[in-house]
């Protein structure tokens, strides 16, 4: 063997290696994302690792760096790799040709195909998708130090450039966002791998629910709001507030519709105890804060957080009271009931020994769907009241019942016009019925 054919050996070995250098960095810093690499970040800051004497971080610096401005530091590597191969290729068909004949070219790009795709692709691949913190972290150097060969970055530059006009990037170059369903799989995976528990697990699923959540969903309805009239005392209005265990109470003029403020009990408490009992409630009474029913649930709460108000109207789309809605109603959206001394509230849900259950008439259809898990008619109602309502197409007396989703639903207590106990029946193929 000739030195010229050997040195041509040594080039193909070279040029595969380098092939399978880059396949791992494209590889790893396809499937980065920033949101992960910004993690990493923050424990090498955390553990004191990773940084230079002026404090900035020279482990994971350049991988920021490059991730903030993928499609530019990801062009000269793709460009590379696709030299090496045709490279690899073109050394190849010479060698083999030199010294066995044209005969022997197409097996031989048979073989080398199989090696690249094996040692080149594979390989690498493999080991960047199962290590991808680590290769990303590794290779961003490479990437950051490729696109300063100014060339070669010119050249995948103008490329990239004639690639867009060809097919337009709908996203600008900017990070798609994780969806709703990829961060439920993330949860659902971290469960089932014991890195969260089962708490923190219903924790992530009511976050992500909560973006979703109209206020309409966690106020408390119009005929469950406890008010005072304007024309009450000071003395009347600590009664009432007492009586119901609330903290603020609205005050109403002409009706619910009207509201005039909202008193708070420590004011109340304060009042009564200068002497001032029979003064009327609305020398104490604050502005209130109006919403749409159709505002977002955790908008509502951002503004709370930076007005400071703990309690909000509800207003329908015809500019009347729908209900009210305080913090606790949100953060109980998120965190669960949060039940206090003074809390008696009736259950909403109480199973029976027949298999049967007893449910609150004002229990949103959405939860009763999980305690189920069957599937409910959907339609523009949120609780069982209203579902009852709209399948029996009146208002029901006590008795009425319907069949929905395989089960007897069968009215039990009526409250004015207001469904407020409803049985629900095992389903159909089980006994007890």
């Amino acid at each position: 063997m000739t030195g010229t054919e050997i040195l041509g050996l040594f080039a193909l070995v070279v040029l595969t290696g380098v092939g399978s250098v880059l396949a791992a960095a494209e590889t790893s810093l396809t499937h980065m994302r920033r949101a992960r690499a910004a993690v990493l970040a923050r424990g090498d800051r955390e553990n004191g690792n990773g940084h230079d004497d002026n404090g900035a971080d020279d482990r994971t610096g350049p991988l920021l760096e490059v991730l903030e401005r993928r499609s530019r530091y990801l062009g000269p590597i793709l460009l590379v790799l696709l030299a090496c191969r045709l490279g690899a290729a073109g050394l190849t068909t010479v060698i083999v040709n030199d010294r066995f004949g044209g005969g022997w070219v197409a097996p031989s790009l048979l073989v080398l195909l199989l090696v690249f795709f094996v040692a080149a692709e594979i390989v690498p691949k493999t080991w960047a998708l199962t290590n991808t913190d680590a290769v990303a972290v590794r290779m961003a150097p490479l990437a950051s130090g490729l696109s300063r060969i100014v060339p070669l970055r010119w050249v995948t530059t103008s490329l990239v450039s004639l690639a867009e006009r060809i097919a337009p990037r709908r996203t600008n170059g900017v990070e798609s966002a994780i969806s709703e369903e990829e961060l439920l799989a993330v949860a659902d995976r971290a469960l089932e791998s014991q890195a969260i528990d089962e708490e923190e697990h219903e924790l992530v699923e009511s976050v992500i629910a909560f973006g979703d959540t109209l206020v309409r969903e966690v106020m408390v309805p119009r005929p469950d709001m406890v008010t005072v009239r304007s024309d009450a005392t000071i003395t009347e209005a600590i009664e009432v507030a007492v009586r119901s265990g609330r903290s603020r109470v609205p005050v109403q003029g002409t009706g619910t519709d009207d509201l005039v403020g909202v008193v708070y009990a420590k004011d109340l408490m304060r009042a009564q105890f200068d002497g001032r009992g029979d003064d009327p409630v609305t020398r104490l009474a604050r502005p209130t804060h109006d919403v749409p029913e159709t505002k977002q649930a955790d908008d509502l709460l951002r503004q709370m957080q930076a007005e400071r108000f703990h309690l909000a109207v509800v207003v329908d789309e015809y500019g009347g009271t729908a209900g009210l809605v305080t913090m606790e109603d949100l953060l109980e959206e998120v965190f669960g009931e949060i039940v206090d001394e003074f809390d008696s509230e009736e259950p909403l849900t109480e199973p029976l020994a027949d298999g049967a259950m007893l449910v609150h008439g004002r229990m949103p259809v959405d939860e009763l769907d999980e305690l189920l898990t069957d599937v409910l008619p959907d339609g523009d109602w949120n609780t069982v009241g209203g579902l009852l309502f709209d399948a029996l197409g009146h208002v029901p007396e006590v008795g009425e019942g319907v069949e929905l989703a395989g089960r007897r639903f069968d009215v039990e207590q009526v409250v004015g016009r207001r469904i407020t106990r409803v049985r629900i029946g095992p389903p159909a193929d089980e006994p007890g019925e």
